[in-house]
């Protein structure tokens, strides 16, 4: 690696996106909302690092492509319900905002990679 050069590296980056919903998660309040919201937004803010990892090891490129579109859904998922959380608001944090805008990040990545595969798989 050049020297002040960062590597672009995807599934960190859905790691490091999967840590911080669990971090937004310990953050709500243990009400029924907060109680439901925190069990879904474990699950879909973790699942597309699980997800994408599975489209790395995919056996065709449809394969790839259905495997990223469901990481892509959980994505969309975990970034409404961090909306939800925002416009309640269950939870006033600066951590609930900077995992919106990471959500809507990786929303745009994963949508222009789909987009991207599906060009090549016609080629």
């Amino acid at each position: 690696m050049e020297t002040g050069k960062l590597k672009y590296d995807l599934e960190d980056r859905l790691v490091r996106f999967a840590c911080i919903c669990l971090d937004v998660c310990d953050l709500l309040p243990n009400t029924r909302a907060g109680q439901n919201l925190e069990y879904q937004l474990s699950k879909s803010g973790t699942a597309p690092a699980l997800m994408y990892g599975e489209a790395q090891a995919a056996e065709s490129r449809a394969d790839f492509i259905h495997k990223m579109k469901q990481a892509l859904k959980e994505l969309r998922e975990s970034r409404v319900n961090l909306r939800i959380i925002k416009e309640k608001p269950l939870v006033k944090a600066e951590k609930v905002e900077i995992t919106f805008k990471e959500a809507n990040e990786l929303v745009a990545i994963f949508t222009t990679s789909i987009e991207t595969a599906k060009k090549n798989f016609k080629k």
